[in-house]
């Protein structure tokens, strides 16, 4: 193919993703499911699970080979912008709130997958097609933890803000404990990559340069961006050359993650949470917003369901393991929660809610599975099986939330109409 003819299938196969992921994320919300839900299950089905097995022709005739390293750039450019969004709306003071009881339901959402993970992983380790063959019993158990601790940060806040929970213990303390489970997860990520394949020299850059990087950007960067954020904030835009030199900054950011080993998606996220709060992020998330969320973030969902064959767990052993995966982690993570929010003081509806919310995986799961998966660390088959589990899980939430929590909402509700 020449090189119009990969545009105009490059444009072609964009044309589908947007098409598919927009009718998709709105019979999600019209069952009452966020939105991303949709788009996840629309990467899917254009993948081999779904379109590659009914019309595999035809599937394979739009997404040709030749223009996979322009999905791929288009996926990672939409999940690196994605967590920076992310950054941008992360409230440090409701961080703070509730942080002591926030850290309980946090460890007990950490340990308990991790305990879980390391049993898994003694049966699982061997079994093929689950992870790589010179791949440790440790590392495939921190990987195995992580997967199974991660909590979907920011389908999670939006869950909290849309039911009117920001400001009640309930709202603070599954947001906290859900941002205190992620940056846990990333760090034990950042030393599974860090020491697969690379040695303990390798591992120590990623841990010490990821660290050095957090402190620089949490404690300085924000300082230095002020001048930046006052001038906005005074004159109510945000020029061009500005807006590319908080993009290259992105960029540099991402890169710095990359080269320590960990990966780019760090930076971004990092670099969000610098940012100096105020009409500097709302211009920036109103710019970003649309293209990232309709374009780009699509084009990483259907990278994913490109790798993501379901008919690897047509198999009546790896189909036990994807059962067993999954009713592991939701009950050790569940209960977990709720059992630290309810030693924390928390009545049982809201501690119960809490277990609901933080067992959500989402997004954040298929980050870091494709991480996973693009470093050798596991293979296909897991690949599948925890895309399955990034579905359910997330799929479960809400109604799930709605159903142990209604009673409080309405209360809730009832009292805040009466006030008024």
């Amino acid at each position: 193919m020449n090189t119009i003819e990969l545009v105009f299938a490059f444009s072609l196969q964009l044309l589908i993703i947007i098409i598919a992921s927009q009718i998709m994320g709105y019979l999600a919300k019209f069952i009452g499911q966020p939105k991303v839900v949709g788009e996840m299950i629309a990467g899917v089905m254009l993948g081999p699970s779904l379109l590659g097995f009914i019309w595999p022709d035809w599937q394979q005739g739009i997404f040709i080979e030749q223009t996979q390293s322009w999905l791929y750039f288009g996926a990672q450019l939409g999940v690196g912008l994605y967590m920076f969004l992310v950054g941008l709306e992360f409230n440090t003071d409701l961080f703070k709130k509730q942080a002591k009881s926030a850290l309980a339901v946090s460890l007990a959402g950490m340990l308990a997958p991790f305990c879980v993970a390391i049993l898994l992983c003694i049966w699982l380790v061997d079994v093929p097609g689950l992870f790589t063959e010179n791949i440790s019993f440790t590392q495939a158990a921190l990987f195995m933890g992580a997967a199974i601790a991660i909590t979907a940060f920011p389908m999670l806040a939006r869950i909290v803000y849309e039911r009117g929970l920001a400001g009640t213990s309930l709202g603070t303390l599954a947001l906290a404990a859900g941002a205190i489970d992620d940056a846990a997860a990333w760090f034990i990520l950042a030393i599974v990559l860090g020491s697969y394949g690379g040695g303990a020299l390798l591992a120590l850059k990623a841990l010490c340069g990821g660290a050095f990087y957090a402190y620089i950007m949490l404690t300085k960067a924000t300082t230095w961006l002020q001048p930046l954020a006052n001038k906005v904030q005074n004159t109510g835009q945000l020029g061009f050359v500005p807006f590319i030199a908080v993009l290259g900054l992105f960029a540099l950011s991402a890169y710095a993650m990359e080269w320590v080993g960990l990966h780019a998606v760090f930076g971004g996220f990092l670099l969000g949470v610098a940012m100096p709060r105020g009409k500097l992020t709302d211009i920036l998330t109103a710019r970003l917003h649309t293209i990232t969320l309709m374009i780009l973030l699509p084009m990483f969902f259907t990278y994913s369901g490109l790798k993501t064959e379901l008919t690897l767990l047509a198999s009546w052993q790896l189909l036990s393991i994807t059962a067993i995966i999954l009713v592991a982690s939701i009950l050790a993570k569940g209960i977990a929660c709720w059992a630290a929010a309810r030693l924390s003081g928390a009545d049982n509806p809201t501690a119960m809610a809490i277990g609901a919310l933080m067992n959500a995986r989402g997004l954040m799961e298929l980050i870091i599975i494709n991480i996973a998966l693009q470093h050798g660390i596991i293979e296909q088959g897991l690949f599948s099986i925890m895309v399955v589990m990034a579905i359910v899980t997330t799929l479960m939430a809400t109604p799930l939330f709605a159903l142990v929590y209604a009673r409080k909402q309405a209360k809730i509700n009832n009292i805040i109409a009466e006030g008024n």
